[in-house]
């Protein structure tokens, strides 16, 4: 066959591609879709998931189902999507453990970077570092202070191994040259209940968990993680402005398909969801907890995707944290 031909074949069959993929965009959604929350009901994991039903139904007019599956720190809902027919049928509430799992785990039944595709960046929120009322730290600078004339002594309370709030601290533990005992809870709500009661002495704790605490007086937040002042609590302090340049930690939810999903079917999500967060109800509601609605393309979610895996996969390494 001559070259000629040949590129008119390619040129034939690409065409085709984007045709179908475009047929199933303007037949999408036709049925039933499945959200999976790789977490129990409750967090704010759980909460976009429900919020995105119910919009995406009163937008479609088809169901929207959360499905929650937790189990394995997250493995088992995310197989469940990466398994699934790349159809737009399911989709996955993918947060910061998505991108932690791949150098956390020795060996995961799927391939975070092969099996999916992103859909969208949808919220995020910073983590507040918090102490007991009885701890004597009133600062980040007292807190590390504390640490330091009581190495391996002090006692911090975590989501598990491995979520945002363990990470936080170890990348405090780098940055500060501190030694904190490590205590990881099935959740945060135990952990925060045992610093309440003053079995561990601090957390970081993702802002809708820990915020009620912190405004009843049980807990003292010291600093907050995002690179500026935390506006339901204007006078905390960012942990970078406390001493440590450059310390951010961001705790992200997104949504992202099984790979192969058709391009068109995807941007088609994109932009509902995108026209959903921009909803005044969605945004009071998030912002009410301390969440910060974000949105915008497909890439762009790829591209935070990969920094994200690339900046906590370092961590974890140089850490040698790791689950079998």
């Amino acid at each position: 066959m001559c070259e000629r031909g040949a590129a008119a074949i390619r040129l034939l069959a690409f065409a085709l591609m984007l045709g179908t993929s475009v047929a199933h965009a303007d037949a999408y959604p036709a049925r039933t879709i499945r959200l999976v929350v790789p977490f129990p009901p409750g967090g704010f994991n759980d909460q976009l998931g429900r919020i995105l039903a119910q919009k995406l139904h009163e937008s479609w007019g088809q169901s929207v189902v959360v499905e929650n599956r937790p189990g394995g720190g997250s493995q088992l809902g995310t197989q469940a999507v990466a398994k699934a027919p790349p159809d737009g049928y399911t989709l996955l509430v993918a947060s910061f453990a998505f991108a932690v799992n791949p150098a956390l785990y020795a060996k995961l039944p799927y391939d975070t970077a092969r099996d999916f595709v992103p859909v969208i960046l949808c919220a995020a929120t910073p983590n507040l570092l918090v102490v007991g009322n009885d701890v004597a730290a009133k600062s980040v600078k007292d807190l590390v202070a504390l640490a330091k004339a009581k190495p391996g002594e002090l006692v911090y309370g975590s989501a598990g191994i491995g979520s945002s709030n363990h990470l936080s601290m170890e990348l405090l533990k780098a940055r500060a040259g501190i030694d904190l005992v490590h205590v990881p809870y099935k959740g945060s709500a135990p952990a925060v209940l045992d610093l309440v009661g003053g079995r561990v002495q601090a957390m970081f704790d993702n802002t809708p968990n820990v915020l009620p605490q912190v405004k009843a007086g049980k807990v003292r937040a010291l600093a907050v993680t995002s690179p500026r002042r935390f506006a339901l609590l204007p006078e905390l302090p960012t942990v970078a402005e406390a001493g440590l340049k450059d310390f951010e930690v961001s705790v992200w939810f997104g949504v992202v398909a099984p790979a192969r999903t058709p391009p068109a079917v995807v941007d088609r999500i994109n932009a509902e969801v995108n026209r959903i967060l921009l909803l005044p109800d969605v945004q009071s509601t998030f912002r009410l907890q301390g969440v910060e609605t974000i949105g915008g393309s497909p890439q762009q979610f790829g591209l935070h995707l990969q920094s994200q895996m690339t900046k906590w996969g370092a961590l974890v390494r140089d850490a040698g944290i790791r689950i079998e």
